[in-house]
C-alpha cells in the first residue's frame, strides 16, 4: 500500500524521462489558448501568432508569441545537440570496433602466412601440404647394415676348438 502512494506522488510530474524530445508532442498553454505538437510545430505555430500580432500592432502579445517561440526553439537545439553527440559517440565507437576488427584481421592473416611459410621449410612436399611426394623430395633410406655373421662362424674367429660354451671359453682356460 506504501508503495502506491510513492508512485503516485512519483507521477505528479506527468514528464516522461528521457526519450526523443524532437518528436514529443507537447502541450504548450500560450495565450492564445492551447497549442500542441512537437516542439518544431509549436515554434512554427507561435513564430506565426508573433507576426500576426505585429501587423495588427499588439507588441505586448508579439512579445510574449516570440518568447514562447524562443523557449521551444532552445529545447529543440538542445535535443538536437544531444542528438548529434549521440551520433558522433557511436560513430567513433563503431570505428574503433571497426579498427580492433581490422587489426585482428591482420593479425590473424599474418598468423596464416607464418603458418604456411613455416609448414612449406620443415615438411618439403608432405602429405599434408596436399602435393605429390616425387623422388628428389623423398626422404632418403638409412643405407642398410651389413648382415651379421653365422654363429658357425663365430666359433671359428674366436678360437675356441673346443666348441659351443657360450660364455667365450673362460672356464676352460681355468683349468
Amino acid at each position: 500500500m506504501k508503495s502506491s502512494r510513492s508512485r503516485s506522488r512519483k507521477n505528479r510530474n506527468n514528464r516522461p524521462s528521457g526519450g526523443n524530445i524532437i518528436n514529443r508532442v507537447f502541450d504548450s498553454s500560450g495565450p492564445e489558448g492551447k497549442v500542441r505538437g512537437t516542439p518544431q510545430q509549436i515554434i512554427d505555430k507561435y513564430q506565426q501568432l508573433h507576426r500576426d500580432a505585429v501587423l495588427a500592432g499588439d507588441r505586448v502579445n508579439a512579445e510574449n508569441f516570440a518568447q514562447h517561440a524562443e523557449h521551444y526553439l532552445r529545447l529543440l537545439a538542445e535535443a538536437q545537440r544531444e542528438v548529434e553527440a549521440k551520433r558522433e559517440e557511436q560513430e567513433r565507437q563503431n570505428r574503433e570496433r571497426q579498427a580492433e576488427r581490422d587489426r585482428e584481421r591482420a593479425e590473424r592473416l599474418k598468423a596464416q602466412e607464418a603458418a604456411a611459410s613455416g609448414e612449406g621449410s620443415s615438411d618439403q612436399g608432405g602429405s599434408e601440404t596436399g602435393l605429390v611426394e616425387t623422388p628428389e623430395n623423398a626422404p632418403r633410406p638409412k643405407p642398410k647394415r651389413k648382415p651379421r655373421k653365422p654363429k658357425g662362424s663365430d666359433q671359428s674367429d674366436s678360437g675356441n676348438a673346443e666348441g659351443g660354451d657360450k660364455s667365450g671359453g673362460t672356464t676352460e682356460a681355468a683349468e
